[in-house]
């Protein structure tokens, strides 16, 4: 289960060559049997590089073990974490949280169930006062919706047969197919991941999941865009994304549950404070001092400087990442950076590249906290006892959505840094796997963290984590994408806010209140076949653009509309200088297209997305041009 793995590595003890396998699930089984014949000789000798480094450094390699909770606290943690610390009878909580439950799936409901009984159990048992149930918040519910929650709340065992009677009408967009690595398969991010998973689990998922021998093939999968088109992490506004991590955590825990996981979070022990500014220094921290000399910084300088020499001149270097740089010039490169590297006296051509390979390595596993969060390290390093591949990439897609932004977005760059190193495989010898295995350690390896292992399970949890490494290097484009389920959901807090519902009133039936999908909202509106709207581009024009919307009238299309009107008709533009190109011409991919306001902060919209369908979904929403930030400005 996800409990049983508290952290990856002891840093002083190695496995013995040979170690015995201990009986894991069959499949399980045949992804380790898959990549016996890829050599984890990169791995053993990373974890023993960090063992000298820290033997150099006089550290202390493992610290105390994380007192284990009391039975409950990890529930109302949960609940507080979940956004729902009303139901624990806290005064002053905020109620617009209690919102959220209006939002929730039939599975997501159960999950916030369970964690509510098991707390008010052990309130009962400590003679508490009883906590608030969520049908006192809601009212009374209707005899089918309380058999239905009866039924999902049970303590029984999670492979239990799970209600669908309302979700059968497309079970067959999601039933479980053999894979074949040479076909293209769909990445459904329509429906919430765990009713996928609790129509498939009454279905024929347990018998075939477990037949799968993915191995190391690495599947294509392809998103479908809907008429709604594909949201990416960044483009919804910081208001929008701070919903976001509480519905992936109750969505993560709801697949656990159906997948029969049990999730259970870490937390670091305490370090001492370090003098230091830029090794051993809290994300936050860096982001903050750095954003001083540079406004809007999302990545430390440090490690964009770090990863920039490496792009220059280290993707040609035989085993880059792979040997080992001087461990006394690392020391010594460190000292330096502290000393010169905000006053710009930091001489990077100096630097061997291996050392350079060396300082980002040190610099990652030098943060206070694991990259991944103290918290949620365990769950990553878990991915690998889920049977299904597509539902190992979900369950990561709902971590990386739930990690802090400053450790997400440096996630980020150290992937795509990778991606790049792979890419140049031919001529640095370094392949998906051996980057892999040469950064899981870094990755998986904390001195913060109680460094326990089960006897025996040193090679297969070693594999399992390189094989999370190199899941989120091959699939980080889908990883980073927000699922349109997620953003359907942040649409209804968003309306259920401004409406302020009264929680008490009997009106409101049930907890369980299906949401509806973006799908569902566009086929109630089919019956209006165009419509008239004003797109505005108040930065570049004082006029805005009217647009004839019809069925299959796309953002690209009023992009391309635009750019045509503004080269031909003479629009009454702000600032024309460096507007148009020297071809008398704008590139559509200069200009984005902005939803903002209504059920939405702002919302930067996919070229595919059909625009009258989104104004069925947001009608009081705002739509706004503006220039791709990732473009030099035009004016």
């Amino acid at each position: 289960s996800l409990s049983t793995i508290h952290c990856p590595w002891k840093m002083n003890q190695l496995p013995p060559k040979s170690p015995v396998a201990s009986p894991v699930s069959e499949s399980t089984n045949s992804r380790v049997e898959a990549l016996d014949n890829l050599s984890m000789d990169s791995f053993w000798l990373e974890v023993e590089n960090i063992k000298q480094s820290a033997e150099a450094q006089q550290e202390e390699c493992s610290l105390a073990d994380v007192k284990t909770q009391e039975e409950g606290d990890a529930e109302a943690e949960w609940l507080q974490d979940a956004g729902l610390s009303e139901l624990l009878g806290e005064p002053g909580s905020d109620k617009d949280n209690l919102v959220l439950l209006s939002t929730l799936t039939r599975t997501q409901a159960a999950a916030v169930q369970r964690r509510l009984d098991t707390y008010s159990r052990s309130r009962r048992r400590k003679n508490r006062h009883p906590v608030r149930d969520v049908r006192d918040i809601f009212g009374v519910a209707s005899s089918e919706d309380t058999a239905a929650e009866k039924e999902e709340s049970s303590p029984d065992p999670l492979w239990h047969h799970v209600r669908t009677s309302n979700t059968q009408r497309k079970t067959q967009d999601y039933s479980c197919t053999v894979r074949n690595p040479g076909k293209e398969e769909v990445f459904n991010m329509d429906v919430a991941y765990s009713e996928q998973a609790a129509v498939l689990l009454k279905g024929s998922f347990l018998s075939e999941s477990r037949k799968l021998k993915d191995g190391n093939a690495l599947i294509r999968f392809k998103i479908p865009k809907g008429r709604l088109g594909v949201t990416r992490i960044g483009d919804l506004s910081a208001q929008d994304m701070k919903k976001i991590p509480t519905l992936a955590l109750i969505e993560l825990t709801a697949l656990c549950d159906i997948l029969g996981f049990e999730l259970k979070r870490n937390k670091a022990a305490k370090l001492k404070a370090t003098e230091k500014r830029l090794f051993g220094v809290p994300l936050n921290t860096l982001l903050e001092n750095d954003q001083k000399l540079l406004p809007n910084t999302k990545v430390p300088l440090l490690l964009q400087s770090l990863l920039s020499c490496l792009e220059k001149r280290g993707l040609e270097t035989e085993g880059i990442l792979r040997v080992s740089g001087s461990q006394t010039r690392i020391k010594s490169l460190e000292q330096k950076l502290e000393r010169d590297f905000y006053s710009g006296l930091f001489r990077w051509d100096e630097v061997h590249q291996n050392d350079v390979s060396g300082l980002l390595k040190r610099f990652i596993r030098e943060l206070p906290a694991p990259l991944l969060t103290a918290e949620y390290l365990p769950a990553f390093a878990a991915v690998q006892n889920i049977p299904d591949l597509k539902q190992r990439l979900q369950a990561l897609n709902l971590l990386i959505l739930i990690l802090p932004e400053p450790n997400r977005n440096t996630l980020k760059a150290l992937l795509e840094f990778l991606s790049k190193v792979v890419a140049r495989e031919n001529n640095n010898k370094m392949n998906l796997w051996n980057v892999s295995t040469v950064m899981a350690p870094n990755l998986f390896m904390h001195k913060g963290l109680p460094n326990k292992i089960p006897e025996g399970k040193e090679k297969q949890l070693a594999e399992g984590a390189a094989d999370v490494v190199r899941m989120m290097i091959h699939y980080q484009d889908l990883l980073w994408t927000v699922s349109s389920f997620l953003v359907a959901q942040v649409r209804k807090l968003n309306e259920s806010s401004s409406k302020r519902y009264q929680f008490c009133d009997k009106r409101i039936k049930s907890l369980l209140r299906k949401i509806h999908t973006d799908k569902d909202k566009v086929e109630k509106n089919q019956g209006e076949p165009s419509k008239i709207v004003k797109v505005h581009a108040s930065l570049l024009l004082k006029d805005s653009l009217e647009v004839h919307l019809n069925n299959a009238t796309r953002v690209a299309d009023v992009l391309r509309q635009f750019q045509k009107n503004l080269c031909q008709n003479g629009w009454n533009i702000v600032n024309t200088v460096n507007l148009l190109k020297c071809n008398n011409s704008m590139e559509c991919t200069n200009l984005l297209l902005y939803e903002v306001g209504g059920n939405i902060g702002e919302h930067c919209l996919d070229p595919d997305t059909y625009l009258l369908d989104l104004y069925h979904i947001n009608p009081h929403a705002e739509w706004i041009i503006k220039q791709n930030p990732s473009y030099p400005r035009m004016f």
